[in-house]
């Protein structure tokens, strides 16, 4: 293990982290929101921590190699969050323990958007504003990470995509370079970002809420700037603008940049979308979501007609499975089956190299092919079969890899639900805790559709630790939790 070449990348990050305290800083000198010694005090606290870091290993500059990649992947995004916390904790009307400032902030930078804490109205803006930052953050550095550098390492569902996808987006590189790719897809979800506070600005909100609410729509992550998130509103057109966007934010950010790259040339093909087997897969999923949803709600009449069942189920059903996890209403206390339909869609989560979180919906395309392949065996015992995305064959590599993912993320969750359980908590909220912080979709059943605060101190962390694991695809973390990896 390389440590010094690790520890003078995250020295670096962190020295380049201290910097992005400087637009809250401005934010709270703007409406002079009495906010601005946290926001000056973390960052120099954080720029002279990279720089001790950095300055023993400067001249440490050998290649990474995979396994040094796991290594500083995963201290990055644990490193970052326990930065990102510290002004959470020096904010005087928050009066957060660290242990609510560090699930806070690996809430944002993981696009989770659960929330540690209530009151958000009533919060300085630089405050709301460094919440939604994050978000953006989380969300470009998920696209950088899902496309360019969990594929390097092997694992992701990016590599998966790569391997199996139809059409010219199967290379992991867009463009030659890393660098260059990692530019692009920034490129267009800065685009993206911006194209969304110009619709939420003509919707109605005031400029500060909209590109608040933009850099965590298309990043679906779910921060807001009130308690109670987009229902604050109660605007459908503003809802509408946010199923789109969140929408955007779950396709392959490598079709959007073959899109705009067709697009800046003068033309436009709707096929690159559409002939993506994982993009028609994911929109069938969410149509099927929203109408037994809709029909739940309309059955118990939960709502006065067809039109206010559709409009919530719709919302909803599209928040939940994409992860973005905004609310305008309590899902949980929704009739029926429908809370738990909700939990368990967060499992499926939006297109592989998007910034949702969940297993992805191309592994849940490659098991259904996988079955449907078993089906044929049963009745052709005999017969040679494959499975197939698109006109592509996958390997049996890469189904097994499938099943291990799969496999592994049910494990996983069902051990740390076991373990918030072993706290205290009820089975309902540590169950729904856990799926939706592994899956970083953020709002769960019961206390947790508003916010964690009235979570104990272990259960807070373990959610936090399950945030850090879905979000890293599982193996990145917990390949570090082996005795393998560590020997020479």
């Amino acid at each position: 293990m390389q440590f010094a070449v690790a520890f003078r990348v995250l020295g670096v990050l962190l020295m380049i982290f201290s910097l992005t305290l400087l637009p809250p800083i401005a934010v709270s000198l703007w409406y002079d929101d009495g906010n601005l010694v946290p926001f000056v005090d973390s960052m120099l606290f954080s720029l002279l921590v990279g720089l001790l870091i950095w300055l023993p290993v400067r001249n440490a500059r050998r290649e990474l190699r995979t396994r040094d990649g796991f290594f500083v992947v995963t201290l990055m995004w644990a490193g970052m969050s326990a930065f990102a916390a510290i002004p959470f904790m020096l904010t005087p009307e928050l009066t957060a323990s660290y242990t609510d400032a560090y699930f806070e902030a690996m809430s944002g930078l993981t696009t989770t958007g659960a929330s540690a804490f209530s009151g958000l109205d009533a919060l300085p803006k630089s405050v709301l504003w460094y919440r939604q930052q994050l978000n953006f953050m989380g969300g470009g550095g998920v696209i950088v990470l899902a496309v360019a550098i969990l594929p390097m390492l092997g694992i992701g569902g990016m590599s998966l995509f790569r391997a199996e996808a139809s059409g010219p987006n199967k290379d992991s590189k867009l463009t030659p370079r890393i660098k260059e790719t990692a530019k692009a897809l920034w490129l267009v979800y800065v685009t993206l970002t911006l194209c969304g506070f110009a619709a939420y600005l003509w919707a109605g909100m005031t400029p500060f809420d909209a590109i608040c609410h933009a850099m965590s729509s298309v990043a679906t992550a779910g921060f807001s700037t009130h308690d109670a998130s987009l229902g604050y509103f109660d605007s459908l057109t503003i809802e509408l603008i946010a199923i789109v966007l969140m929408l955007l934010g779950s396709v392959n950010f490598a079709l959007h940049f073959l899109s705009w790259r067709h697009l800046h040339k003068g033309r436009f093909d709707p096929r690159i979308y559409w002939n993506d087997p994982e993009l028609r897969f994911f929109l069938g999923f969410v149509a099927l979501t929203i109408t037994l949803v809709t029909l739940g709600l309309w059955w118990h009449n939960a709502y006065g007609s067809w039109a206010e069942s559709l409009r919530h189920a719709a919302f909803q059903s599209v928040s939940l499975i994409t992860s973005t996890g905004y609310l305008t209403e309590d899902f949980s206390q929704w009739p029926s089956y429908v809370p738990w339909l909700l939990v368990f869609t967060f499992f499926f989560g939006g297109c592989a190299g998007s910034t949702t979180g969940g297993m992805k919906a191309i592994r849940f395309l490659l098991l259904v092919k996988q079955g449907e392949r078993e089906f044929h065996r049963l009745i052709h015992p005999n017969g040679v079969f494959v499975v197939k995305v698109g006109r592509n064959e996958v390997s049996d590599r890469v189904a097994e890899a499938v099943w291990s993912f799969v496999a592994l993320y049910v494990a996983v969750t069902i051990l740390l639900a076991l373990l918030v359980m072993a706290t205290g908590v009820p089975f309902e909220v540590a169950f729904s805790g856990i799926v939706a912080s592994i899956n970083n979709t953020g709002p769960g059943l019961g206390v947790l559709a508003g916010n964690v605060s009235s979570m104990n101190d272990v259960a807070t962390w373990l959610m936090s630790f399950a945030m850090l694991v879905g979000r890293l695809e599982v193996f990145t973390v917990l390949i570090l939790l082996t005795p393998m990896f560590w020997r020479r």
